[in-house]
């Protein structure tokens, strides 16, 4: 038999004929099923478990809004060299908890780890090690590309020789040398994307969070960073990766976290949960944990409306 200690548990909504597994208590409402999973890290996962796991950790972290948990007692490690996917309906409490991550927000309650340390003990020290790619492209307006990107890398203490190359590389390989003198108002949606991206990648961070990173990027791009972001994985970087786009986690990311109601409902392998599920894809695995309306029949009844 195997130990629950050696092999954690997954939590899994579903039905019993669909997950083939035994009942086990989870959160009110809905119906949860435990499965044993037997964990095999990685290569990159066993060399930083020899050197000593630099790991960001999630304990009882909660946040509730008028006594309403947004984020309700997550549990969650996030091991270097994986590419976690961050899925979930809308209100299900992912951008509460990407902002908790990034010291944004503090929690109601529980604690967010890295390296051991609560991060809340040394807010600037713990950010010296992230970068984040936020889901709004807040830029100042009236700075140039080239402007922005060398006041982050000041910030960032970034040495001017340095920065200098890096800001110019960056433009270049994200195509934007030629608007770098250009103020950011007339940049396009995809445009301002590059240089959130260029922002998050230049100080060379140990933990990298993406929010919806390739929203209105061209096709190129979106090639260009999903190898980016698999490149970051095998160099050991800790990747949480939240996206509405689940053909791109799919590819993308080595394990997927989906949240539902402020409550993590899965956390698994990617292959690994599309057999639990008996699914042909993410796509197929998110409807079963998570969508309480037949698609199908809203989108007829909206054409429908349409016509009346």
């Amino acid at each position: 038999m195997l130990s629950e200690a050696k092999h954690p548990r997954i939590w899994l909504k579903g039905n019993a004929e669909t997950l083939r597994c035994a009942q086990g208590g989870g959160p009110s409402g809905v119906t949860l099923f435990s499965v044993t999973r037997h964990q095999q890290a990685d290569p990159v996962s066993q060399t930083h478990l020899k050197a000593g796991l630099r790991m960001l950790e999630l304990r009882n972290l909660t946040k509730r809004y008028n006594r309403v948990p947004a984020v309700d007692n997550l549990d969650i490690t996030l091991e270097p060299g994986e590419v976690y996917g961050y899925l979930g309906p809308n209100g299900s409490g992912k951008s509460t908890t990407v902002k908790m991550l990034t010291g944004l927000l503090e929690p109601s309650q529980g604690h967010i780890f890295y390296q051991g340390r609560d991060i809340r003990d040394d807010l600037v020290e713990y950010r010296k090690h992230l970068g984040y790619v936020p889901e709004e492209p807040l830029l100042y307006p009236y700075m140039s590309g080239l402007e922005y990107l060398q006041l982050v890398g000041r910030l960032r203490s970034i040495p001017q020789a340095v920065l200098d190359r890096k800001v110019e590389r960056l433009l270049d390989l994200f195509s934007l040398r030629g608007r770098r003198h250009s103020p950011i108002s007339a940049y396009s949606k995809g445009m301002k994307q590059k240089v959130l991206v260029c922002a998050a990648l230049m100080h060379d961070p140990d933990i990298l969070i993406f929010d919806e990173p390739l929203s209105g990027l061209d096709v190129t791009s979106v090639l260009v960073l999903r190898g980016v972001v698999r490149s970051l994985a095998r160099e050991g970087k800790i990747i949480l990766y939240s996206s509405h786009i689940l053909e791109v986690v799919e590819k993308v990311c080595s394990r997927v976290i989906i949240l539902h109601k402020g409550r993590v409902v899965a956390n698994e392998n990617v292959g690994r949960l599309r057999d639990l599920m008996h699914s042909p894809s993410l796509e197929d695995v998110f409807s079963q944990l998570v969508l309480e309306e037949d698609t199908e029949q809203v989108a007829k009844e909206i054409v429908e409306t349409m016509k009346m």
